[in-house]
């Protein structure tokens, strides 16, 4: 019996990843590193920004790397102004309530960011749960911040369904024995099938996904 649907947050319930990579690009720039689409997808997505910037930047020190994050999702809420929730979510999100579903959002997002869009879309109100991987001890890819919400939410693995853009998030929400649906706003969905998505679609207005969940036609 489905219990609980768990929710990342950029590329999942908004297409954010255009403006993650444009803000990207311009600050590393500062750096001398210029970054394409291609790399972008391969070291950026799903991961924790310090991680990020401590593979590209080693030198930089703790305190200058927490900087340049600070000051990148600053920029990128900044250029960020009208966020539109991805297609069918609200529908979804509807559904959900009515049928009295627990849910939590599992994001790498900064804490700053989380709580700009989850404000931004209208739906803070709609995730008690919120999963930060930088407040735990290992984020995306780890289980662990799946496994968290399971807990906090009092619900086991196969009575939840996971929502994931990115590889790193999908092996996150796999790891934790959670039946996932990638979103195909940032990857290929071959390679999210590759690593173990059950289910792609492009958004949550596919009607796949509504026969998948056995969900009657959200909208007439």
């Amino acid at each position: 019996m489905l219990e609980a649907f768990l929710f990342d947050l950029d590329g999942t319930l908004a297409d954010t990843d255009p403006v993650h990579y444009e803000t990207w690009k311009d600050m590393l720039r500062e750096y001398g590193l210029d970054i394409d689409p291609v790399f972008y997808k391969a070291h950026f997505s799903g991961r924790l920004n310090l991680q990020i910037i401590q593979d590209l930047l080693p030198s930089l020190s703790l305190d200058k790397a927490e900087a340049l994050s600070d000051r990148k999702e600053a920029e990128f809420r900044r250029r960020m102004a009208n966020l539109s929730p991805l297609p069918g979510l609200l529908d979804l999100l509807n559904w959900m309530g009515t049928h009295r579903l627990k849910r939590a959002i599992v994001t790498n997002a900064p804490p700053a960011n989380a709580q700009f869009m989850l404000r931004s879309l209208k739906v803070e109100a709609l995730f008690p749960v919120v999963v930060l991987g930088e407040e735990l001890e290992r984020g995306k890819p780890d289980p662990m911040p799946y496994q968290v919400a399971l807990e906090r939410l009092g619900v086991k693995g196969d009575r939840a369904v996971a929502f994931e853009d990115s590889p790193s998030g999908v092996r996150s929400a796999v790891g934790a024995g959670i039946p996932t649906v990638g979103i195909a706003t940032t990857h290929d969905p071959e390679l999210l099938y590759a690593i173990g998505a059950t289910l792609v679609v492009p958004d949550f207005a596919d009607p796949r996904l509504l026969d998948w969940l056995q969900i009657p036609a959200l909208t007439s």
